[in-house]
C-alpha cells in the first residue's frame, strides 16, 4: 500500500531519503500552514534537529513523497524520537491531500541544528524548488559545527 510522506527538514534531498527507504518517489512540493519548522528537537548528539511548531500564520514548506507502508515503519525506526502524524499538506497544484509526517515533543532548550544536518534541508529545499524566501528562512537559521555520526547511521 502506498502513502504519502510529508519531507520538511533532513529528509528533504531525494538521495538521502532513498538511502534511507528505497520506495521513496517525489511527487512535488506542499506546504503546512499554521506550523513554523524549528530546529528545537534535542538530537542524541544534542544538536537541534528539525521539528514542526505550531504557529498561526505561519507556513512550512517541503516535499511530498510516495513511500510503500513498509518503508513508511522502517523510517519510524529510523526517527527515533519523533511521532508520526497525520497532516494535511497543500499542493502546488492547490489542493489538499492528507499524508504524514514527523513531529517530536523531545525538545532542547538550545534550538541550534549542526551545519551538515543544515546543509542538507537546504540542499532538499533547493533541489526541489522550494520558494525562494523559504529558503532564505532556512538559510538564517543557526548552525554550529558539528561532526556527522559514522557508526553506521547516515547523516
Amino acid at each position: 500500500m502506498k502513502r504519502l510522506y510529508f519531507a520538511y527538514g533532513s529528509n528533504m534531498p531525494t538521495k538521502r531519503l532513498r538511502s534511507r527507504i528505497a520506495s521513496a518517489k517525489p511527487l512535488g512540493i506542499g506546504q503546512i500552514n499554521g506550523k513554523r519548522m524549528v530546529c528545537n528537537k534535542k538530537g542524541k548528539d544534542g544538536s537541534g534537529k528539525g521539528n514542526l511548531t505550531d504557529s498561526p500564520g505561519d507556513t512550512t514548506w517541503g516535499v511530498l513523497y510516495e513511500v510503500t507502508e513498509s518503508d513508511l515503519k522502517e523510517l519510524d525506526r529510523m526517527e527515533v524520537g519523533y511521532d508520526r502524524v497525520p497532516v494535511e499538506v497543500w499542493t502546488s497544484e492547490g489542493d489538499a491531500v492528507k499524508a504524514e509526517t514527523y513531529i517530536s515533543t523531545i525538545l532542547t532548550d538550545d534550538p541550534v541544528a549542526h551545519d551538515w544536518y543544515k546543509e542538507l534541508m537546504l540542499s532538499g529545499a533547493k533541489e526541489h524548488g522550494l520558494p525562494k524566501g523559504y529558503i532564505n528562512y532556512l538559510e538564517q537559521l543557526p548552525a554550529r559545527p558539528g561532526k556527522v555520526k559514522v557508526n553506521g547511521v547516515k547523516p
